[in-house]
């Protein structure tokens, strides 16, 4: 037997607004279906469904799973992007030689990553 990733799914206070923010990260339109106030909203892309589930417990840790981006264009371009959606930086691990990462949280504190593109790395390798 099998199995695939159906989804990635997250709880949140507001399902709609924080599948909002996702929406807009990964460039994805939002399902005809999903309305304001209702208890899911989802992100759907080629490569992966985000589905955001309401939930109103408080977060009490570091995630232990997150999310990696790998931005089309540049990581520090990506970084200075999100924060404009409303990201903001938890851990700066960006190196003066221009490798690392930058550990981000989205509006409700869950983190994720934001790698350099393939074509950053190829650069440096």
């Amino acid at each position: 037997m099998t199995s695939r990733v159906r989804t990635v799914t997250f709880d949140t206070h507001d399902p709609y607004e924080l599948a909002g923010f996702w929406l807009q990260v990964l460039k994805a339109e939002r399902p005809d279906d999903d309305k304001p106030g209702d208890p899911y909203a989802a992100v759907v892309t080629d490569s992966v469904t985000l589905l955001f589930e309401q939930n109103n417990d408080e977060k009490a840790a570091k995630n232990r799973v997150h999310l990696d981006l790998e931005p089309d264009g540049t990581r520090d371009e990506e970084v200075a992007w999100l924060l404009t959606l409303g990201a903001t930086i938890a851990h700066d691990h960006r190196n003066p030689d221009g490798t690392g990462f930058v550990v981000m949280h989205d509006p409700e504190a869950n983190e994720f990553c934001v790698l350099r593109s393939a074509a950053e790395r190829a650069a440096t390798s």
